[in-house]
């Protein structure tokens, strides 16, 4: 199985089914999702009967708890189907139509559950508590119903909240936007690859053409990409403008100081453990220059430029890695894990879980996603080489720990949140990284996985972090009354690329565009937990390759504990601490070894 890098892109009914995603696990056809679709809209009206009488008794209490719960799991079920088929081939009209009816359904349970919050808060906690004692029934609803009292100063009256749950559906207009321009309408041009091929230009592979061997194919894909997003600068500022002041709006009126600490509020996240990241990342800006440096001599360049850092510095170790071998070798990468794991994770690559290759209009990137009653969901654009081997190892971390939350939580707690969600899923790379520098005895095979690793540390640690930086500041400029133009954007995000980046860069001004091509700032402060992930994850496969069997055990029920109790608190039991800046001090130490490892190897003096 071969990625058709030099041809062009493959229509999805070109491509054998062992390389699609089985959604039939999900619906066996559409018709078996419009019953779902039509049964969600049935039982809303028995939900909206306990409106106005909620918590008059603790049974009426908990049947409302339990009916919104079988709800949920249904337009779960009804939406995420829509939208991974969708995402299949986003020019597919049924499949828009089909996600359109979907969200207007989100829309309309919201609307017809938001009595539910606020009728709870304007209870006295004295009375939950005693309907918790005299109904064991509602010992499964603790955590949720303690975690509700907690958003007490922030929720309006049951009519102001029933009236916001029905803006929901318009405010993701900017999103769904962003979506269809990004991965339907855009279109960029056709360029040469290293043997003069033509071949065309995608989101999907964009990054490989950066990692190629010939910096004429890296500065003309990069070039190429942005420039074509920098065709429509007042479109994607209008769109990004839209998002943040649908943020900020929501925020003010739940009475937040500020977007970013609503954002928190929702895991519980203290505000220091956000501008605590961004202040050790800066403290350590220096290694990431230093790093630099060391590129800009291995690649023999006199001025490193933006698209020059993604190409591997050991390019002779670079080779192609078929999907079957990523599989393999991951698998193997995870041994530490034992047969539990394991198990789960050949079931996931042998029953079709994964959606491989790219296709036409399918959607750019890489996620797991799923619904609860069935297995999770891996969507790739499987390129062969390292990258997307890790890629592969990464979004299985998501999936296991989505089936292992499962399995052992209720629906109510299955869902686990975001700060957690980034840990298993770079774990994995880390585990997959020791295992091939356990293995090689090639020095420059050696040096190609330190330079994947230091890689992994600037795009994941110090990239997800100057993004972190660029959300925080254009909240605030609106926040402020600001208005966000293309031209403010792009100089806050040009800026913030010459202060991480250091002398050794040469900016340039097409990466000034480059945010208008992120689809995670329409999930509003998400990309700070690739960071603080990545830090708890490094910790936590130190812990397992040191400790062994304990260290594996305290793993795996962090992974079956999905949303049961908050992110700070479930990362404690595992063996991390993150209201501390130790795990990312001790991820930047690292980097910084990392660094002076590839210094000596390149005959680069270190500075001071």
């Amino acid at each position: 199985m071969t990625t058709p890098t030099q041809n062009a892109v493959p229509k999805r009914n070109e491509l054998p089914d062992e390389v699609k995603w089985r959604l039939e696990d999900m619906y066996p056809s559409d018709a078996k999702w419009e019953e779902d679709f039509a049964q969600v809209r049935e039982l809303l009206p028995s939900l909206q009967s306990y409106q106005g009488r909620l918590t008059a008794s603790s049974q009426y209490l908990l049947e409302a708890l339990g009916l919104e719960e079988t709800i949920g799991r249904l337009i779960d079920r009804v939406f995420v189907y829509a939208r991974m088929r969708r995402d299949e081939d986003n020019a597919v009209a049924a499949h828009q139509a089909m996600v359109d009816r979907a969200t207007a359904l989100l829309t309309e349970t919201a609307a017809a559950a938001a009595f539910m919050l606020p009728e709870i808060l304007a209870t006295e906690p004295a009375r939950i508590t005693a309907m918790l004692s005299e109904n064991p029934g509602l010992a499964l609803y603790r955590h949720k119903l303690e975690n509700i009292l907690r958003h007490r100063p922030h929720t309006l009256t049951a009519e102001m909240e029933q009236l916001l749950a029905q803006t929901r559906e318009m405010a993701q207009g900017p999103k769904t936007i962003f979506d269809m321009l990004a991965n339907a309408d855009l279109k960029f041009p056709t360029l040469q690859d290293e043997d003069g091929k033509e071949i065309p230009l995608t989101e999907g592979r964009y990054l490989h053409l950066l990692r190629s061997g010939d910096r004429r194919v890296r500065r003309e894909a990069f070039e190429s990409l942005l420039r074509t997003y920098g065709k429509f600068a007042n479109t994607w500022a209008a769109i990004h403008s839209a998002s943040v002041k649908k943020d900020v709006f929501y925020a003010r009126v739940h009475k937040f100081p500020s977007a970013l600490e609503a954002s928190l509020h929702a895991d519980n996240v203290p505000l220091t453990v956000y501008k605590g990241l961004i202040e050790a990342v800066h403290q350590h800006l220096p290694l990431l220059h230093r790093y630099m440096d060391v590129r800009k001599r291995r690649l023999g360049l006199d001025r490193l430029a933006m698209y020059d850092l993604y190409t591997p510095m050991v390019s002779e170790a670079d080779r192609k890695i078929p999907y079957q071998e990523a599989v393999k070798t991951v698998e193997a990468a995870l041994h530490p894990l034992g047969e539990t794991y394991l198990g789960s994770l050949r079931e996931g690559f042998a029953s079709r879980w994964i959606d491989v290759l790219e296709n036409e209009g399918k959607t750019s990137g890489a996620y797991s996603w799923g619904a609860y009653g069935t297995h999770p969901y891996v969507l790739l654009n499987y390129q062969d080489n390292a990258h997307d081997m890790f890629t592969l190892a990464h979004e299985m971390g998501h999936a296991l720990h989505t089936h292992f939350s499962e399995t052992n939580q209720p629906y109510i707690y299955a869902d686990y949140a975001i700060f957690v969600a980034e840990v298993a899923s770079t774990f994995n790379e880390n585990l997959l990284l020791s295992y091939l520098l356990g293995r090689t005895t090639d020095e420059t095979e050696r040096l190609y996985l330190v330079n994947h690793h230091l890689e992994a540390v600037r795009t994941t640690v110090y990239r997800q972090t100057m993004f972190a930086e660029f959300e925080m500041l254009t909240h605030e400029k609106v926040e402020a009354g600001e208005a966000l133009t293309p031209e403010l954007l792009n100089q806050i995000y040009w800026d913030l690329n010459v202060m991480y980046y250091g002398p050794q860069v040469e900016v340039g001004d097409d990466i000034a565009l480059e945010w208008a091509r992120v689809p995670h700032f329409y999930t509003p402060f998400y990309v700070y937990k690739y960071a603080t992930g990545y830090s708890a994850a490094a910790a936590l496969a130190q812990q397992i390759l040191r400790e062994g069997r304990p260290a594996v055990r305290r793993y795996l029920d962090f992974l079956g504990s999905g949303g049961s109790d908050y992110p700070i608190d479930l990362l404690r039991r595992a063996g991390v601490d993150m209201t501390t800046s130790q795990p990312v001090e001790e991820t930047l130490r690292m980097f910084g070894e990392l660094v002076g490892e590839m210094e000596k190897a390149t005959g680069t003096p270190r500075p001071g």
